[in-house]
């Protein structure tokens, strides 16, 4: 058993990162990412300090903006026409969740579909769908990158994925079958789950719910690829028993320090490729 360490390859890559930005900044300008964060979620403020954490540490421009919890619509909306028009900004995300009384697939369409960094936009994910991606959802993107990174090949596999949601189930799908795996995705109708979760090489596990995936669930000699993350007796576990499976498979990724670091990596590699496209 292998264990796939996310931290290590996220710093790998944050070191090319800050390298292609040192000579961009030779004679232009560092590509730039603004975020808006709604109300005092105090998840949500973290990854947010977190994002400019990384930033600082590449060279890159970081701006964010900070709202109160009844800011309205329209005023949510014209802070991100704001940052549409910025030509300094080459990536926006609005944090998420936002307060219950803004709907967040309108939100979210007020993006600029170029300085979408995240990937989540209708155009975005029809490009990933036709197989032509240009700004891929950052955890799946970060998920194939781990794979890359331990020389770990989808084509020909069966590969497995739990969970069918916008932000990663359907794009892991895509980018899994772009690859050339052969692609099954399972959810909370999914009848014989264990039964095709045992078959599966790559098992790809993001649901939301503590320890969901136990051994008997697990082809032995399987990549298992845990996206959850959840609290459980006072500490962060993903959806998959690590203890229990971890001795029955070839490569696991840990809950922390395994995918988590890949979203918030993959978010700056976003925004570079904007900016390549898009700025200057």
């Amino acid at each position: 058993m292998q264990i796939i360490d996310g931290k290590t390859v996220s710093e790998q890559l944050k070191a090319q990162f800050k390298q292609k930005i040192d000579l961009i900044t030779k004679t232009g300008r560092a590509p730039g990412l603004a975020v808006i964060i709604v109300g005092e979620d105090a998840a949500s403020k973290v990854y947010v300090a977190n994002k400019i954490k990384d930033c600082e540490q590449i060279g890159m421009k970081s701006v964010h903006c900070r709202l109160k919890e009844d800011t309205t619509k329209e005023e949510l909306i014209e802070a991100i026409n704001c940052f549409n028009a910025d030509p300094t900004i080459d990536g926006l995300i609005v944090q998420l969740p936002l307060p219950k009384h803004l709907d967040e697939n309108e939100i979210l369409s007020h993006i600029d579909v170029h300085k979408d960094v995240d990937g989540l936009s209708a155009y975005q994910t029809g490009r990933l769908a036709l197989g032509i991606p240009e700004l891929k959802p950052c955890t799946p993107s970060g998920v194939m990158e781990l794979l890359k990174a331990y020389g770990i090949s989808v084509a020909g596999k069966n590969a497995v994925i739990i969970g069918r949601s916008n932000i990663v189930g359907k794009p892991m799908a895509f980018m899994l079958l772009k690859d050339n795996a052969t692609v099954t995705v399972c959810h909370s109708r999914t009848v014989n789950l264990t039964e095709i979760t045992k078959a599966a090489d790559i098992l790809v596990v993001a649901i939301g719910r503590a320890r969901f995936v136990t051994a008997d669930m697990v082809k032995p000699g399987a990549v298992v690829i845990d996206v959850g993350m959840n609290r459980a007796e006072g500490k962060l576990c993903g959806d998959v028993d690590f203890e229990a499976v971890k001795e029955k498979v070839a490569y696991i990724t840990p809950v922390p320090g395994g995918v988590g670091l890949m979203t918030r990596t993959m978010l700056m590699a976003n925004t570079i490729k904007a900016y390549e496209l898009y700025g200057k």
